[in-house]
């Protein structure tokens, strides 16, 4: 028996590799061809997307206008058409047991479906039970808990019986919106503010994807 029978996934720097192989990337050839070369480092750049996140990140700390904003998106859905980010070491063989077992995985994320789907299927990950990602209404999308309250009615699931498995933020505030079970995914970064806060707020914290593993009890 699953001690969680529904893992709730964040997707970039949570399943896939993704910030430091390509969005980071990918915003240094935007700035380095419309603006001025990136003066920020990998380390700030994870920090400024946990805190103030990604909006602030690129408005105030960077200080795209809005017709900026959506010029630096256009090129960033370019970019990552042409860059497929892979999945963590252990993360596949981790979600093929959970999945054999019965297991329910459901992705919450900022990402587009048709990324996550594409990344699912390039990794050899088995396929998402649901996905709510950026194209829902602003309203529904995370940290709101749509995604854990339409995954509970569908399957009639409990709150303790879904753990949230997220990098940021935003993953930790829904979790506790629908009263679920948190565990920080430590492993895309060392950033000490963000693994503060992990280690404070988080019901539990995961240095490594075998962590996770170990305490799914699907060894």
């Amino acid at each position: 028996m699953l001690k969680y029978p529904c893992l709730i996934l964040d997707h970039d720097d949570t399943v896939v590799n993704s910030t430091a192989t390509i969005h980071y990337p990918a915003l240094q050839a935007y700035m380095a061809h419309y603006h001025k070369p990136l003066d920020m480092t990998l380390e700030e750049y994870f920090a400024g997307n946990f805190a103030p996140g990604i909006v602030g990140l690129f408005r105030d700390v960077l200080g795209l206008s809005e017709k900026e904003f959506g010029e630096e998106e256009e090129f960033w859905k370019n970019y990552v058409k042409n860059h497929i980010p892979k999945a963590y070491p252990g993360m596949k063989e981790l979600l093929w047991h959970f999945k054999e077992q019965g297991g329910v995985i459901i992705v919450a994320s900022h990402s587009f479906n048709f990324y996550i789907e594409r990344d699912y299927e390039a990794n050899g990950l088995p396929k998402p039970d649901g996905i709510y990602g950026w194209e829902l209404p602003k309203h529904l999308r995370k940290p709101d808990p749509y995604a854990l309250t339409q995954a509970m009615e569908k399957y009639g699931f409990s709150p303790e019986e879904l753990l949230v498995v997220d990098d940021l933020k935003p993953g930790h505030d829904m979790a506790k919106a629908a009263g679920a079970v948190f565990a920080a995914a430590g492993w895309a970064n060392d950033i000490p503010v963000i693994e503060q806060f992990m280690r404070k707020n988080a019901d539990l914290y995961f240095k490594k994807v075998d962590d996770l593993r170990s305490h799914l009890e699907l060894d």
